[in-house]
């Protein structure tokens, strides 16, 4: 079956963040998800999941254990489990970006 944002489970995070899941099992999470201008999320990390952060459209910032690494339209960042990360919005327009995880990291997530 085909998903897309249009048919996927849709959730609210943050202020005023979507999440659309387009892949959500115990072994695997693919979640598309759009951060309006000046938000952020909580930093964090997982215990077990590695993530993989792909932007499809805007420009995103994400510190990784305290670097601090722009991301543009096509570009993407792998973070390891264990390592604190925290995903920002600082431009004055949207940003749309992929999130990745394995195995999933629904219940994994440990607020740093």
């Amino acid at each position: 079956m085909k998903i897309s944002k249009e048919n996927a489970e849709h959730y609210l995070w943050g202020e005023r963040c979507d999440g659309w899941h387009l892949v959500k099992n115990g072994a695997l999470s693919v979640i598309h998800e759009r951060m309006p201008a000046d938000t952020q999320e909580v930093r964090h990390y997982h215990e077990q999941a590695q993530q993989f952060f792909f932007v499809l459209s805007g420009v995103a910032t994400l510190e990784v254990d305290g670097e601090v690494v722009t991301i543009e339209p096509h570009q993407g960042v792998e973070v390891p489990p264990h390592v604190p990360h925290q995903m920002m919005n600082r431009s004055g327009a949207d940003v749309e970006f992929l999130v990745v995880s394995q195995p999933t990291s629904r219940g994994d997530r440990i607020n740093a």
